[in-house]
């Protein structure tokens, strides 16, 4: 047997043979059009519209974080800059294919030299012209292949559109040799509860029909494993299903330490699957859904009757509303769709709101008719703030309309060093681990080539978690966590170590995150936490933990009659 090691997603264990990605579509020839300009133009808007098309229906089916993921591809993909590109080649002489492929690599590597979160789009822009040039050829787009039999799943990185519809009946696990803990790989397979393996550089080697286990627990693949090693992956595998089929308990520490275990949502119809899963509310309700997809903003009306359907899903239980987080790689026209050189520290989040404050307005005028309509205890937050001024700002608006809990987002450093005056305003405070990780290390989420430095694990980030943590206790407010964080069994524990009263997270984790917290005490959480926190680095940290867990006595968590 031998191992290749990445970055495990959530606590799976699966096995099964291989089958490598489908290869991308070869490069077309630069040769001359013989059908002419209008013929070529035509078969390019035919092509684009029916790509965007596609992508927005696999995103209504998909839901959640696919959903938005999907929709902002079909918006790049109708990118009038875009057109413009490929409008200027077909002028010039090129064929459709020739066009497509060259502005779609130009505009790449547009976007990878202003960095940020335009930067972070430049990979989707490989697939979205994929599926261009197949749709002109009229042959089906790479994509996951179908071998006829269930199997493990080997990429350099899947698009948001493949891993969105994955069909969970046939792929067993998933091995990515790019991408990190955050990436929209990550982010989806957490979602959809697949056991993954990121980040895995040396599973390039792995060929179609070797039998392998993945085993996420471990971040570890295990290539030509003995017949003990299948067989105790399989009796680990059995006994997490049966785990998962076991009933709900609210989320506690074996002391009895309440912590509140809550669902992230993209969509109303999202909160079914979170309650069956045992969430105790919602801790982080996106409500980007309703913009995206519009040419204006939404009406009062309109917005009020999907924060109805998702508040009435929660009858007396807390659901945390973000207000629209928009800007940055979700450019809305009727909020802000100027050009920026670095839009992730630009205009976006409570900024963009500030500037078109109308629109929060009517936010917050949804919400507070929807509220009053249900039972459910409705909090709401605003994105990315970074000052003291913001958080008055924002915590004075909401109660201008009657909504009586109100918080920031804390995912800029200096909101968490002025963690202690924030929340002397806030109600709440929630960390977005994602972008709070970005910002301390200065490391575009989701880029590749910066994946190492966008890890949650890392001690400069616990520090600020910490910080909050503290400031939270000494304030008497309540310090939840709504980033992939939360989703990590063994760092969930670290986080509530660190001073976080609730967990929220995709459904999929709750049942792992869990577990986990009813093996250990109040005081076992600080004791990981410390240990974290001494570390140097994200990868130390990780094995600190890891290995202080391993030598701590399980317990069991506490009953009252």
């Amino acid at each position: 047997m031998s191992e290749l090691r990445g970055v495990g997603i959530g606590l799976g264990v699966a096995q099964g043979p291989i089958v490598r990605m489908t290869e991308a579509l070869p490069a077309p020839d630069e040769t001359p059009s013989t059908v002419g300009v209008e013929a070529e133009r035509t078969r390019v808007r035919e092509a684009v519209a029916t790509v965007a098309r596609e992508l927005t229906e696999r995103g209504e089916a998909a839901g959640g974080s696919a959903q938005e993921v999907l929709e902002a591809q079909a918006m790049i993909a109708e990118d009038p800059t875009l057109q413009d590109e490929v409008d200027a080649r077909i002028d010039d002489g090129a064929t459709a294919e020739w066009a497509v492929h060259d502005a779609f690599a130009g505009f790449r590597a547009t976007l990878e030299a202003v960095g940020g979160y335009l930067g972070e789009r430049a990979a989707d822009l490989d697939d979205i012209a994929q599926r261009v040039l197949a749709r002109l050829r009229g042959v089906e787009a790479a994509g996951v292949p179908n071998p006829g039999h269930p199997f493990v799943l080997v990429a350099r990185d899947l698009a948001p559109a493949d891993t969105a519809l994955l069909d969970l009946d046939q792929v067993l696990a998933l091995i990515t040799t790019d991408g990190g803990p955050t990436s929209h790989t990550a982010i989806l397979a957490r979602e959809k509860g697949i056991v993954a393996i990121v980040g895995a550089s040396e599973a390039t080697a792995l060929t179609t029909g070797e039998t392998v286990i993945v085993d996420a627990a471990a971040g570890v693949v295990t290539r030509d494993p003995s017949a003990e090693a299948l067989a105790r992956a399989e009796e680990r595998a059995a006994a997490r299903r049966t785990a998962d089929d076991a009933p709900a308990t609210p989320g506690a520490l074996a002391d009895g330490t309440p912590v509140a275990l809550l669902a992230n949502l993209g969509k109303p119809a999202d909160a079914a699957e979170a309650v069956a899963r045992g969430a105790e509310g919602v801790g982080l309700f996106r409500t980007e859904f309703l913009f995206l997809s519009a040419s204006q903003a939404p009406t009062v009306a309109q917005q009020r009757e999907s924060y109805r359907e998702l508040l009435a899903a929660f009858p007396g239980k807390k659901v945390v509303v973000r207000m629209l987080d928009a800007g940055a790689d979700k450019p809305l026209a009727f909020l802000n769709d100027a050009h920026e050189e670095n839009p992730a520290l630009g205009l976006r989040g409570l900024r963009a709101l500030r500037a078109s404050e109308d629109i929060l307005r009517e936010q917050l005028t949804a919400l507070a008719e929807a509220a009053t309509e249900t039972t459910a205890d409705l909090w709401v937050m605003a994105p990315m703030v970074a000052t003291v001024e913001e958080t008055v700002y924002f915590t004075g608006l909401a109660r201008e309309y009657g909504l009586k809990t109100a918080g920031v987002m804390v995912e800029v450093p200096s909101s968490a060093l002025l963690a202690d005056r924030v929340l002397a305003h806030a109600d709440f405070a929630s960390i977005g681990t994602n972008d709070l990780t970005q910002y301390t290390m200065a490391a575009d989420r989701l880029l590749g080539s910066v994946a190492s430095f966008q890890d949650p694990w890392h001690p400069a980030v616990l520090r600020l978690v910490r910080e909050v943590g503290a400031a939270g206790a000494r304030l008497g407010k309540p310090v939840g966590i709504c980033g992939e964080a939360a989703a990590d069994p063994l760092l969930a524990v670290v986080l509530v170590g660190l001073g976080a009263t609730s967990l929220s997270m995709a459904p999929s984790a709750l049942a792992d995150v869990r577990r986990a917290l009813a093996a250990r005490t109040a005081s076992d959480a600080v004791r990981l936490a410390e240990a974290a926190l001494s570390a140097d680095d994200a990868s130390s940290a990780r094995t600190a933990v890891a290995t202080l867990a391993a030598a701590l006595p399980p317990h069991q968590k506490e009953t009252t009659s």
